[in-house]
């Protein structure tokens, strides 16, 4: 039945992050959602709120990691994976958020918006859950 009980919340959680990416429009402000689906390559960063951009990707962050902390939580039941999680998630957060800022408010002109468009990819989506999830299975399962 607990193991049951585990896989229903897993389930239910990954649903929460795929919701928070199907409303995304809805409940975040994020006018580089519609710019990186254009051409970007050639066209300058659109005029946009900075603020209220990067709230909206620190909150989106802060929601992915809480459901991503719940799902290892869920997967391992540890405290010390949890706290390591909560640190690389910290760490994480912190340096990505400074170089995303530092493009935001230092793009000049068209061009060169790969490392904007990855920064910011990492930020608003759980990828991180799916490098941690096999490296603490890795860790916790294969070491001697």
């Amino acid at each position: 039945m607990r193991k049951t009980l585990k896989i229903f919340g897993i389930i239910i959680l990954a649903i929460l992050l795929v919701l928070i990416r199907a409303f995304e429009d809805a409940l975040f402000y994020d006018p580089l959602l519609h710019f990186f689906e254009t051409d970007y390559k050639s066209f300058p960063l659109p005029l946009m709120d900075t603020f209220a951009l990067q709230t909206g990707i620190a909150l989106r962050f802060l929601m992915n990691t809480i459901i991503s902390l719940a799902i290892i939580w869920l997967v391992f039941n540890d405290r010390e994976i949890i706290k390591l999680s909560f640190i690389l998630y910290s760490l994480l957060f912190t340096l990505l958020f400074l170089v995303f800022s530092f493009i935001i408010f230092n793009s000049e002109g068209a061009g060169g918006h790969f490392v904007l468009f990855y920064v910011r990819r990492f930020l608003i989506q759980p990828l991180f859950l799916l490098i941690l999830l096999p490296a603490f299975y890795f860790q916790k399962y294969n070491s001697p």
